[in-house]
């Protein structure tokens, strides 16, 4: 319990997702509002989570899972205006 308590106290949302609680769309919604305002390539560069879970072994090859932006038609046009590959 602990352990769970740094982990989640130690995220924020310039860090990116938190673990096991953030979805793709809570992750791009928190990333592109303030403090950072991020664009909408980096706040899903931030929240795109990788084929390997994020674990170093299989880093290098590791591939960009495609977004779940399901119930959010704003985030799928502009996924599809940057080229990004999502679920619907």
């Amino acid at each position: 319990m602990a352990a769970g308590s740094f982990l989640l106290a130690g995220c924020s949302s310039e860090i990116g997702r938190v673990p096991m609680v953030d979805t793709d769309v809570s992750c791009l919604h928190k990333q592109m509002a303030g403090p950072m305002f991020l664009s909408f390539p980096l706040a899903a560069n931030t929240c795109q989570r990788m084929s390997n879970g994020g674990f170093i072994l299989g880093a290098a090859k590791a591939k960009p899972l495609p977004l779940d932006l399901k119930n959010a038609p704003d985030l799928q046009k502009l996924a599809d205006e940057y080229g990004y590959s999502y679920t619907r």
